[in-house]
């Protein structure tokens, strides 16, 4: 008599063959994902965090004029006091910022200046105000007294040393940032041509799933995978198509898939991409599309789907929430900057000693949800925010890093080194 019931790989399993690692998943992706090309003109303001589509060269010198870094008093450099010598000049006038100065100043002259106001004519140098002695008014002509200790040129911007004329100040592929804002307005630039955003559709699977304001019977969840997908696309600056919940049915499964496709570039789906009696998201990505994988070898999140219907790329995420959250940073978020830009740049990893015992099985990757902190004396701690389960969300909101344990990694004690991932990288 038969005893062995045969068993198929599956999530419990610690490896399977099947699956891919981190890293082949994330080479794939890639390979499979075209960036936009398509630009866009906008007004300065619309453009933040926006991606640059062109070089963008100064029109002009910043600063335009040779100008004064500091209130006080425009000199020649070459009438300065020496050292231990204290010699006394006559104000000419003052040059105030948006103001020239139209004079020229002479040996034993000065001239009165404020922060940002052109240099006058004559002028190599200013002397602080807070270096000068002003003196009582001679015949209402105001003097001032000068002692040694000061260099020719000091506290003196010159033109174009921020930027020349013709330089690149951004480049194309930058994602703009409040000081590129900044630094394009002080060159008069109203416009830029920028890439236009990815389009992306999502949407829930399950005949469990209610959503908000729904009264929920016996066997029924709130979908919360939506919201959270939701808050990391808009983070992303993507243009969002919300199709909703979609029952466990073929045909209407069928049907969101096309009309995904017309409307976006990319479509994520959040559960039925196990395989389940209700999983039909596979069989129908392979009608009407082409699956390019749908394992990797981690936790959580094995069963990630990547493939393509029609034209947009299709992520087929897990259904457990903290899945989601794990799949869509570690895969998703990079496809789509580079989908938007052409370049992918992974959050920033950092070593930190443990606060707790860490244990796992090897075979797979692991994405521990953990709290990070500063010693006083400067050095990284972690520890792990308890139960690790996939569908313990509150392990993320608690959470401020992934602590990434390698696929041989079997346990780390207390007081040993670890590579973490901070939150803050993921934008």
């Amino acid at each position: 008599m038969k005893t062995n019931i045969q068993r198929d790989p599956s999530c419990a399993d610690d490896y399977d063959p099947a699956s891919l690692s981190v890293d082949e998943a994330r080479t794939k992706i890639q390979e499979g994902m075209q960036p936009l090309l398509s630009k866009e003109k906008l007004a300065l303001r619309s453009c933040l965090n926006r991606v640059l589509a062109e070089d963008i060269n100064s029109p002009l010198e910043v600063p335009a004029h040779t100008n004064s870094a500091m209130d006080g008093y425009a000199i020649i450099g070459s009438d300065l006091p020496d050292e231990g010598e204290v010699k006394c000049y006559e104000v000419i006038g003052t040059a105030f910022a948006g103001v020239v100065f139209e004079g020229t100043c002479q040996a034993g002259q000065v001239v009165r200046i404020m922060t940002g106001a052109v240099i006058p004519n004559g002028c190599d140098t200013v002397v602080m105000q807070e270096h000068v002695e002003v003196l009582d008014e001679v015949d209402n002509q105001p003097k001032i007294q000068l002692g040694g200790g000061h260099q020719v040129g000091q506290n003196v911007r010159h033109a174009g040393e921020d930027i020349a004329i013709g330089d690149v100040v951004l480049s194309k592929g930058r994602r703009i940032t409040p000081a590129d804002l900044g630094v394009l307005a002080s060159l008069g630039i109203g416009e830029i041509f920028v890439y236009r955003r990815p389009r992306v559709a999502f949407f829930s699977t399950g005949d469990e799933l209610r959503s908000i304001g729904e009264t929920l019977e016996k066997g029924q969840i709130y979908d919360s995978n939506r919201y959270t997908l939701y808050g990391m696309l808009k983070r992303l600056n993507v243009e969002i198509f919300d199709m909703g919940v979609i029952n466990d049915h073929p045909d209407t499964m069928r049907e969101a898939f096309k009309m995904a496709a017309e409307m976006a570039d990319v479509i994520i789906t959040s559960g039925g991409v196990s395989v389940g009696e209700a999983d039909y998201i596979k069989p129908i990505l392979e009608e009407l599309g082409e699956i390019n994988f749908f394992k990797i070898a981690m936790k959580p999140g094995r069963p990630l789907t990547f493939g393509k219907v029609d034209n947009a790329r299709f992520f087929g995420l897990p259904g457990n929430p903290v899945s989601v959250m794990v799949t869509f940073y570690q895969f998703v978020q990079p496809a789509l900057q580079y989908l938007s830009s052409g370049q992918i740049n992974f959050p920033r990893t950092i070593q930190a000693r443990c606060k707790t015992a860490l244990r796992k099985r090897p075979g797979r990757f692991e994405f521990q949800r953990g709290i990070y902190e500063q010693a006083e004396n400067g050095e990284i701690l972690v520890s792990k925010t308890g139960q690790q389960g996939s569908g313990i969300l509150s392990s993320m909101s608690q959470a401020n890093c992934f602590i990434l344990l390698s696929v041989e990694t079997t346990s780390l004690e207390v007081g040993e080194m670890v590579e973490i991932q901070p939150f803050d990288g993921f934008i």
